[in-house]
């Protein structure tokens, strides 16, 4: 049985990108020699790069009668599109760590990008260490924050400008029910459920 609301319904569709248009990801080939207990190796290895390598996540919560409820966001995912998977997935507010600004600056601003909240950058807590969530191919690093919340005082959120934020809807759910999404498979975004399992930690 669903917990979750179904993900909004976006029309997505995909061409062939134009010869001008800037590329979001790079690659990057180089050598690597390797070296171990007299053991040698070397081979060419590709990596991903982009503009700003590095991402904040955002655990919003706010209480009601002692328990805990999160804020998640639809986000639109085009390379699951490109699969022909459904494209629109429940997560955690996140974004990318700007050139000259640090995680907990991003986390703010996204804060408010995506749900509308308006917080100091105090306010803002670092849940748990940094993770390398696909080390094989990108040198992503992913700061996890948490952040209590007052439901009263959310805006609508202005969003980033980027058509992949269209439409994004907020909803808050209870963490007991978005933990049940994500043991069941309803959740099924990597980030999302550490994200979730930190703070029923650190609220325990």
């Amino acid at each position: 049985m669903a917990v979750l609301p179904a993900a909004p319904r976006l029309e997505v569709a995909t061409r062939p990108a134009e010869s001008g248009d800037t590329p979001y990801l790079a690659l990057e080939q180089r050598r690597v020699e390797v070296a171990i207990d007299g053991r040698r190796g070397e081979g060419t290895y590709t990596a991903v790069t982009r503009r700003a390598m590095d991402a904040a996540i955002i655990i919003a919560y706010c209480m009601h009668s002692g328990a805990p409820s999160v804020y998640l966001r639809s986000c639109l995912r085009p390379p699951l599109a490109f699969r022909g998977f459904g494209a629109v997935l429940w997560e955690l507010p996140a974004g990318l760590v700007e050139q000259g600004e640090s995680p907990v600056a991003a986390a703010t601003r996204e804060l408010h990008e995506e749900l509308g909240f308006i917080v100091e950058e105090a306010a803002m807590q670092q849940l748990g260490h940094v993770l390398y969530p696909a080390a094989g191919l990108i040198a992503e690093v992913q700061t996890f924050f948490m952040i209590e919340v007052d439901p009263s005082k959310r805006v609508p959120p202005p969003e980033d400008g980027s058509p992949f934020e269209l439409g994004g809807v907020v909803i808050e759910v209870p963490l007991r029910d978005a933990l049940e999404a994500c043991a069941s498979g309803e959740l099924v975004d990597g980030k999302t459920e550490i994200g979730l399992r930190r703070l029923k930690d650190a609220l325990a």
